[in-house]
């Protein structure tokens, strides 16, 4: 059986559509629909005409997808294919974090549960947080939540300072300097890319810094010919389609036996679980409807407020 091919006949047949994300493995990211950061898949997500959602990602993705869809089949290939950030902030914890704190509004990062969502005022993305904060007057009291490392980079900043839940990512907390700085001896011309929820030393030595989206286009309009990058090892699929003749080099994590980051439950999708999940329409995306209605507020908030800012 041609997997691949199959796959094309089952979207065509059930008008499914299969969005996926840049940390996604090369072969679905050359199956899918769509391919792009948090930001850009929420958005392909509110407007799509598809009747069958089939998310590559990970859970809060889908879950986002099925908050803007509720009508919708939303199918996330596997349900194991969860977040460790979102798992650094469990909502009974957060939600007595927030009593501390009255005057305070929340930004959630959206890699976030909807439990979160729901107890936010406001969700953004490493693509738009900057211009979500920047949009808040500057007496406004904030909460961000979960990533330590994308808050206190925001703070920074915007000359804030934010109430910052200690959050973080497993992927981009485990760089380690010391190997990208010898990389990066072994070659000076390299320019280090880092994404904002890597460790402050790392963001110390990047000469640019932003979200995956930005990381990329960096790449296509920069005069370098070489780039360590700092964020997950997905992206340099697109680096290098995007841009044939610069060499990408993935920043490697503290383990010494391992030469790139990967995020485990991203790589937990493949052809054959998305080929079974156009073939059974499962595992499907269900949600607690209380708090579906409650966390799309935010995430509404998010999309229109993107929308007049041209992101």
């Amino acid at each position: 059986m041609d997997i691949i091919q199959e796959i094309k006949k089952l979207k065509k047949q059930k008008n499914a559509i299969i969005l996926g994300h840049f940390y996604q493995l090369p072969e679905i990211q050359d199956i899918s629909d769509f391919i792009g950061d948090s930001l850009a898949l929420a958005q392909q997500a509110e407007k799509t005409e598809a009747d069958l959602i089939i998310f590559a990602g990970v859970s809060f993705m889908a879950e986002t997808a099925k908050l803007i869809n509720p009508t919708k089949k939303v199918i996330l290939p596997d349900l194991n294919a969860g977040c460790s950030l979102a798992d650094s902030c469990p909502a009974e914890d957060f939600k007595n974090f927030k009593v501390k704190y009255p005057d305070h509004l929340v930004v959630s990062y959206i890699n976030t549960t909807n439990a979160i969502k729901a107890l936010s005022d406001i969700i953004c993305t490493s693509s738009n947080a900057l211009a979500i904060i920047n949009s808040f007057p500057k007496e406004q009291k904030l909460i961000f939540a979960p990533d330590k490392n994308l808050g206190n980079y925001l703070n920074k900043m915007t000359g804030r300072n934010m109430v910052v839940w200690p959050g973080a990512c497993h992927v981009h907390k485990r760089f380690s300097l010391e190997r990208i700085l010898q990389i990066k001896e072994e070659n000076k011309e390299a320019k280090i890319i880092a994404h904002p929820e890597c460790e402050p030393e790392v963001l110390i030595v990047a000469d640019f810094i932003g979200s995956t989206t930005s990381l990329l286009n960096f790449t296509k309009k920069d005069n370098s010919n070489i780039f360590i990058v700092a964020t997950e090892t997905g992206i340099l699929h697109q680096m290098r389609k995007s841009n044939p003749g610069k060499t990408f080099i993935a920043a490697p994590p503290d383990d010494a036996t391992c030469a790139c980051n990967d995020c485990f439950f991203m790589k937990l999708i493949t052809l054959e679980k998305i080929y079974k999940s156009l073939v059974t329409e499962n595992p499907e995306i269900t949600l607690d409807i209380e708090t579906a209605d409650k966390a799309l507020i935010p995430i509404r908030r998010m999309l229109d407020l993107s929308e007049k800012l041209g992101l």
